[in-house]
């Protein structure tokens, strides 16, 4: 049975919602205020005729929307899109009963996605496409053009193509290439690779080197483990530059670790000692160690290295003390850090509720936190409150551009 619904708000993760008879009604690719017409199925619009669309609608500029999962929100108009960002961090903050400055969302333009994931598939006439996966579900969107990314990645989809047909061997295989374009050229890692059968045979392995020399690939891996490294990658972080691991964690817009770093540079500026919990191969450290003296912790052992070699690479830093430290399991205590004034945490999305109780008993009287859940940030962000500290502001970050994703960065003050 076909509904006219009226869209009355948008939901966490970019559905419009209208209420309908049978209660709420989630509606993809809506505005709050369109009216919107078709069949209602387990409390989803899938599919709706827009009959009349919002002032906020504008033309949205990627080939595969409306089925790449990707960039769902592009058909919205910058200024309520961003100020929609910063609502959800109000919301989610205020279910921890926190109130706070929160700061109007930093924009970060189209073309600067210097990261990105790419799955490939065989399709039935053998050719092999690259691309994302369709708004819930496993079906594979074919991209040739992303707005989204760097240029210089998107000018070597074509090259990628004929890349991930050596990583097809298995028909279990479903290889999905972590690409990054470094100082040094494209640097990929391929992971999905069927390994039960065992792994990719010396042959196709041959296949992808010479694809990969053939397309000037800086380095080319499979989970990690190098296949092979005409360069080594590497990133700039503040005055350093360091070789990335292979596979390693890297922000995916330079322009939005900027907005990060600078903010938690400005808010621990007068500190001596400054933590940096979860540093990876130093994207806040070296930064921070402008400033102050660093004492840097990340579980990766091999981003620990990165960052010891990066610092060899920078004039003018104070000293930067770097540790491999499982900060899940060992935590650093009060006392690791009886030294610091100030900490920088930037956890993974589950957040670090154990870190965060050491980091409250501490005697630091500016901590800074970093995250890509406001949900685990706000969760964590009870803990200092409830210990003593004030959350001064929050700056939402738009790291993925027209996604429901948002980044953020708080200050924290005793």
């Amino acid at each position: 049975m076909t509904t006219t619904l009226t869209i009355t708000r948008m939901a966490g993760q970019g559905d419009g919602v209208a209420e309908g008879e049978a209660g709420p009604v989630f509606v993809p690719l809506s505005l709050p205020g369109e009216t919107v017409r078709g069949e209602v199925r387990d409390g989803r619009m899938d599919g709706a005729e827009i009959l009349q669309p919002s002032p906020d609608r504008i033309a949205p500029v990627s080939p595969q929307y409306g089925d790449c999962g990707g960039c769902s929100l592009q058909h919205w108009a910058a200024g309520p899109y961003l100020a929609w960002k910063r609502d959800q961090v109000v919301a989610t903050l205020a279910r921890e009963r926190i109130e706070t400055e929160v700061e109007p969302t930093v924009a970060v333009p189209p073309g600067t996605r210097r990261r990105l994931a790419l799955h490939a598939r065989r399709l039935e006439d053998g050719r092999v496409v690259l691309g994302f996966k369709a708004r819930k579900s496993w079906r594979l969107v074919e991209v040739n053009t992303c707005p989204v990314a760097d240029p210089r990645l998107e000018a070597t989809f074509p090259l990628l193509a004929r890349l991930a047909g050596a990583f097809l061997e298995h028909p279990k295989s479903a290889p999905t290439l972590h690409v990054t374009w470094t100082l040094d050229g494209l640097d990929v890692d391929v992971t999905g690779v069927e390994r039960r059968s065992g792994g990719l045979s010396a042959d196709r392995q041959m296949q992808a080197i010479r694809v990969a020399g053939e397309g000037d690939l800086a380095r080319l891996s499979l989970a990690g483990e190098t296949l092979v490294m005409a360069r080594q990658p590497r990133v700039a972080f503040g005055p350093a530059t360091v070789p990335l691991p292979a596979g390693a964690f890297l922000q995916a817009v330079p322009e939005a670790e900027a907005a990060m770093t600078s903010r938690a540079v400005a808010a621990v500026k007068g500190a001596k000692t400054v933590a940096d919990l979860f540093c990876g191969a130093g994207t806040f450290t070296f930064p921070l160690a402008t400033v102050a003296r660093v004492i840097a912790a990340d579980a990766s052992v091999a981003g620990i290295a990165a960052l010891k070699v990066g610092i060899g690479s920078a004039k003018g830093m104070k000293a930067i003390e770097a540790q491999a430290r499982d900060l899940f399991r060992r935590p650093l205590t009060p006392f690791d850090l009886k030294a610091c004034e100030a900490i920088v945490f930037d956890p993974p999305r589950a957040g670090a509720i154990e870190q965060t109780a050491q980091i409250a008993a501490s005697k630091a009287s500016v901590v800074v936190g970093v995250s890509c859940n406001p949900q685990t940030f706000a969760r964590d962000a009870r803990v200092l409150i409830e210990a003593g500290f004030r959350l001064e502001r929050v700056t939402p970050v738009d790291q993925f551009l027209w996604s429901a994703h948002v980044e953020l960065v708080g200050v924290f003050r005793r």
